[in-house]
């Protein structure tokens, strides 16, 4: 069978249909009270970024419910953590400052979304309100809101991505193989298994 492509936005259309009303309708600009109680609740998102050149990037970031700072009703703050310092959507935040959120309650199948234009900051007084395990964060995300939704349920309801019962960590080999097998490195199978597996890995989560 060959490929059949849309080229157009007239094609999709004709596709999917007509946007649902109550979905059309659903855009914001500023932060509803119920959009700062599901900040407060939520340990993670995924921050979405593109290049110049559309290159693109999605990073997660995590901490305790909560962790993302409201400044006021169109701008909120994620803090950075150390990670593998790669930077990809930072980089691409210099290049270009608009970026796509989606926030994450575990058991909950809709999510927020957030579109808006984020910049980088070093520092700044509400740097000490994101302060975690004695560690303060040398990087903050400032994003300037400009439209915020909640998204439906049905992708997390067919995925069942929050019942156990679909769960299958172990579909795949540990990291570490996983890590062995597409890279090329120095470090041997069972160095790599020490790594992962010790505390040391845990306890830098934060310095």
């Amino acid at each position: 069978m060959s490929w059949v492509e849309i080229e157009s936005e007239a094609e999709l259309r004709e596709l999917l249909g007509e946007v649902m009303p109550r979905a059309a309708t659903k855009e914001r600009t500023r932060l509803h009270e119920r959009d700062r109680q599901w900040l407060a609740a939520s340990p993670f998102c995924l921050i979405a970024t593109s290049d110049t050149d559309g290159t693109c990037d999605v990073s997660p970031k995590g901490d305790p419910a909560g962790f993302t700072y409201v400044i006021d009703d169109r701008t909120i703050a994620i803090p950075d953590r150390p990670g593998n310092r790669r930077a990809d959507g930072f980089r691409n935040i210099l290049a270009n400052p608009h970026v796509g959120l989606i926030f994450l309650i575990p058991g909950r199948n809709e999510t927020l979304r957030v579109n808006g234009r984020a910049r980088l900051l070093t520092q700044a007084p509400f740097f000490d309100e994101m302060i975690v395990k004695g560690h303060r964060p040398r990087l903050a995300i400032v994003v300037e809101i400009e439209q915020i939704f909640f998204h439906c349920a049905k992708a997390f309801m067919r995925s069942g991505l929050w019942r156990p019962g679909t769960w299958s960590p172990d579909a795949l080999p540990s990291h570490a193989v996983l890590v062995k097998e597409v890279q090329e490195i120095p470090e041997t199978l069972g160095e790599l298994e020490a790594y992962y597996a010790d505390t040391s890995y845990t306890s830098k989560l934060y310095g």
